[in-house]
């Protein structure tokens, strides 16, 4: 049930200048909200449509679920929440929503059954989403008008960083990768560099260099880079790194060294973003996960994030 009363400053207006401009609903849930039947003010039904209102009235809606998702009891990593958002540090593995190859196990389906175990009654509203293969941040709107709002203010309301391990090191030690990245011609999901490709911008610094010990007693050297995008292109970092000659290792897609782990060592650990009806600005860290944390403590020792 969604409940609110009306400040001084939007006395006299209609119902539907109120939703629209107070909570941020888009067009198409001021129509869920009209044709619900479920509108009413101050306790009692109304026509959402026909309706003005006064300062100090409480107004009242619920709008049913629509979400197809079955809940499933798998556990999540809540790293933020309020009434309108949670964010969740997804495991390396898990596909953020499910698709006709994917019903199963998705981070859909674990937040649909932490909403189940918990009483809370919303849709799965993903604002970003990761590879599955890549760990980190993701960040969910549980109510449509917070969704609508993130998207409507685009990527400069919210912004992520990576770390990233990759063999060698990078020329320059801190810089930017600025190259198209389109479909490779003969592959419907890898992706690659090529003049008639989308925009695509990677921001990098180089947060530590260091050695790890190869099976055959060699010495392979190894840099963790934090990184920042401009744009949010599929595969973008793996991409960029790759057609640089230092892939993300464990990404068997784009060249990457499998030795040490068995996915690429992608990690989205920071989240930054201004919230869509608070106005506040929320900072947040995720942990590496332990498959990229052994590595790290090997290699790099000193580093914290």
């Amino acid at each position: 049930m969604e409940s609110y009363t009306v400040p001084f400053e939007m006395d006299g207006c209609t119902a539907k200048t109120f939703i629209k401009r107070f909570t941020g609903a888009s067009d198409t849930l001021w129509r869920r909200i009209k044709h619900s039947g479920t509108f009413s003010i101050n306790g009692r039904p109304a026509v959402a449509a026909l309706s003005r209102l006064c300062a100090g009235d409480t107004i009242t809606w619920e709008i049913p679920k629509r979400s197809h998702i079955e809940p499933a009891d798998i556990p999540i990593d809540i790293v933020y929440e309020d009434d309108w958002l949670i964010v969740v540090n997804k495991i390396p593995g898990m596909v953020v929503h499910p698709t006709s190859w994917h019903q199963e196990g998705t981070l859909g389906n674990a937040i649909e059954g932490y909403y189940a175990r918990t009483g809370q009654h919303w849709d799965f509203h993903p604002v970003h989403r990761l590879d599955k293969l890549t760990s980190g941040l993701v960040l969910i709107a549980k109510a449509p008008q917070a969704q609508y709002q993130l998207h409507k203010l685009g990527r400069k309301s919210f912004h992520r960083q990576y770390l990233a391990i990759i063999t060698g090191e990078m020329e320059p030690y801190n810089g930017t990768i600025d190259l198209p990245i389109g479909r490779t011609a003969d592959s419907i999901i890898e992706r690659m560099v090529r003049p008639d490709g989308q925009n695509a911008i990677t921001h990098y610094t180089t947060e530590a260099i260091g050695k790890i010990t190869l099976p055959s007693g060699e010495r392979q050297q190894l840099s963790l880079l934090r990184l920042k995008l401009d744009t949010g292109r599929t595969h973008q970092i793996r991409v960029h790194l790759a057609h640089e000659w230092h892939p993300i290792i464990g990404d068997s897609l784009y060249g990457g060294d499998m030795t040490f782990i068995s996915r690429q060592a992608l990690h989205a650990y920071k989240l930054d973003f201004t919230h869509p009806i608070t106005g506040e600005s929320i900072s947040l860290k995720a942990s590496l996960p332990s498959d990229m944390k052994k590595i790290t403590d090997i290699a790099f020792p000193n580093f914290t994030i």
